[in-house]
């Protein structure tokens, strides 16, 4: 999966849809970007604007957003009902998938102090970017506002994070920083009693309920203060409701961090607690996008609950978290729409997407590119694939109960390598495409000479890294396949070897086109450095494939 952060810029004008429009399409003219949602208020004056892309073309397009909105907003005439300090109010990054927190806060530095540098807008970092305790919270650095930042600059605490403390009349100042992911998720009851669903919620919810003594009294502490009773899950926002349109309650949960309270956590207690009222959890209702991993996630916890192996297809894993979380009972749930990931394609066209026959056809054709590299990485796809079926035609079956654990372990490394192969295929040829893009660089000069070479060298570099990362994959899934031989069912040896003799030909033949590309490069080292990881990669794939076809063709022939 490709690096892919959401970016969700609040920018200080509501209103006029004409600067609206210029601001979004500052931000879609970076390429890789996907702009997902625009949500302007009137009465606040604010609009935000929800996109994502990967981590090189978020930070162009956040800035190319930001930038734009210095320009065509001028806060000295700004006025509404929502809180903020600039013509960009705040701009927060959301890792998705690929890609760590850390990596995110390092990116948020780089925004902040670009927009600082180049634009003159004093920037502040909040959230986990935050560099002191009492910049965590967005509303202590909003404190004051727009109106109050000229005399907030004369305050040495205040001193902004990046650029000077000099107010900017016209843009104000901007906070960035890195937050997780919200999910937003409605819970299903099968009553119309709102205040059944709000009692729930308030046991849920990680602020609790006001705790109360045997008389239902509130309890206070010697000073004076209400005490609280926490609640049973951690970032966990809750309240209850009715929907007329649903005719049902329902559980409105805010989840602040999936990772550590995942939406089927959150279901399941809400059925536990339900259940003690003689309720019933009917199903839940996902509102705007949900990551991937948030999916998967709940897809195994009930595959795992069932007895099911989780190394199964990740289209099987998501459908078995909808039916199980009844993601379809108020409104359709189309996982190509939700999903976030789904909403990002990282190639055009791409070549996975093809009919098998269509990709033959494609790879016969004199076009060089797809070649001998994809077919590499869908090799190896295939040797995972293999591997995973012949787990899961073990796990479960009778004889093999004992090897439940170990099969369902390999079947889901199985399903996580092929995944990674089956994006190699296009990367590859993506790979390769960009090296003929750099020898058509303008050549006049000694300049764009120079450029030129560069360019070439570095692409052909990339272009030796990427099937390199096939040899790895795919001798990761030849090793799973020497393994699942040992453990897995006999009646299915016959499809091991087959996997075995795939995963052998992915790594050399992925380990060919490395060398190609290698009497381009005039780094002598890299070549060096990769020619010996080629070397030692090829050995261990023809000792494992050796194993693995004496092993095949002893239990083979003695069956």
């Amino acid at each position: 999966m490709a690096e892919i952060i959401e970016c969700v810029p609040n920018f200080s004008e509501g209103r006029d849809l004409g600067i609206i429009k210029q601001i979004t399409n500052a931000i879609e003219s970076i390429d890789n970007i996907k702009l997902l949602d625009v949500d302007p208020g009137a009465d606040t004056n604010r609009t935000v604007v929800t996109f994502i892309g990967t981590k090189e073309s978020v930070i162009e397009g956040a800035f190319a957003g930001i930038k734009m909105a210095s320009q065509i907003i001028d806060m000295r005439k700004h006025s509404g009902a929502h809180a903020r300090m600039g013509a960009t109010d705040v701009c927060p990054l959301i890792p998705v998938s690929g890609i760590s927190i850390e990596e995110c806060i390092e990116l948020s530095h780089k925004l902040a102090k670009k927009v600082a540098k180049e634009l003159n807008i004093p920037t502040y970092l909040y959230e986990k970017s935050a560099q002191k305790p009492e910049r965590i919270n967005l509303a202590n650095i909003r404190q004051g506002e727009y109106e109050g930042l000229s005399e907030k600059f004369k305050d040495p605490e205040w001193k902004p994070d990046y650029g000077d403390a000099v107010f900017n009349e016209k843009s104000g100042a901007t906070v960035v920083g890195v937050r997780e992911f919200l999910i937003a998720y409605n819970i299903n009851l099968n009553t119309q009693d709102k205040k059944k669903a709000s009692d729930i919620a308030l046991t849920m919810r990680e602020k609790g309920r006001l705790k109360r003594d045997k008389k239902g009294k509130v309890v206070k502490d010697e000073k004076g203060k209400s005490l609280r009773q926490p609640g049973t899950l951690k970032y966990t926002k809750a309240v209850g409701w009715y929907i007329d349109e649903y005719k049902m309650a329902q559980i409105s949960i805010n989840l602040t961090n999936y990772n550590v309270t995942a939406p089927h956590q959150a279901f399941e207690e809400a059925r536990r607690l339900a259940n003690k009222k003689g309720l019933r959890v009917t199903g839940s209702e996902l509102v705007g996008l949900i990551p991937l991993e948030a999916m998967l996630a709940a897809g195994k916890y009930y595959l795992k609950k069932q007895g099911k192996c989780e190394g199964v297809p990740e289209t099987d894993i998501i459908r078995t978290a909808i039916q199980s979380l009844g993601l379809n009972e108020v409104s359709n749930f189309d996982p190509e729409k939700k999903i976030i990931e789904y909403q990002f394609k990282e190639f055009s066209n791409p070549l996975v997407d093809m009919t098998m026959a269509g990709f033959v056809d494609e790879l016969s054709t004199d076009s060089p590119a797809p070649g001998g590299g994809s077919v590499a990485a869908y090799c190896g796809a295939l040797c995972a694939g293999l591997t995973a079926m012949v787990g899961n035609l073990t796990h479960g079956k009778k004889g093999y109960e004992r090897k439940n654990i170990m099969m369902n372990e390999y079947s889901s490394k199985a399903q996580e390598i092929k995944a990674k192969l089956i994006r190699l295929v296009d990367l590859d040829t993506a790979a390769f495409n960009k090296v003929m893009d750099c020898f058509r660089m303008k050549k006049k000069t000694d300049e764009q000479k120079k450029l030129r070479n560069y360019a070439i060298q570095e692409a052909t570099k990339n272009a030796t890294q990427v099937p390199l990362e096939i040899m790895k994959y795919s001798l990761e899934a030849l090793k799973l396949t020497d393994k699942i031989i040992q453990h897995g069912n006999i009646n299915s040896i016959s499809d091991a070897g087959v996997a075995g003799l795939t995963g052998e030909s992915a790594v050399k033949g992925a380990g060919y086109n490395v060398k190609i590309n290698l009497a381009g490069i005039e780094d002598t080292a890299f070549c060096e450095k990769m020619k010996n990881e080629v070397e030692e990669l090829n050995k261990e794939a023809t000792r494992i494939g050796r194993r693995i076809s004496r092993s095949v063709n002893k239990i083979i022939s003695e069956s």
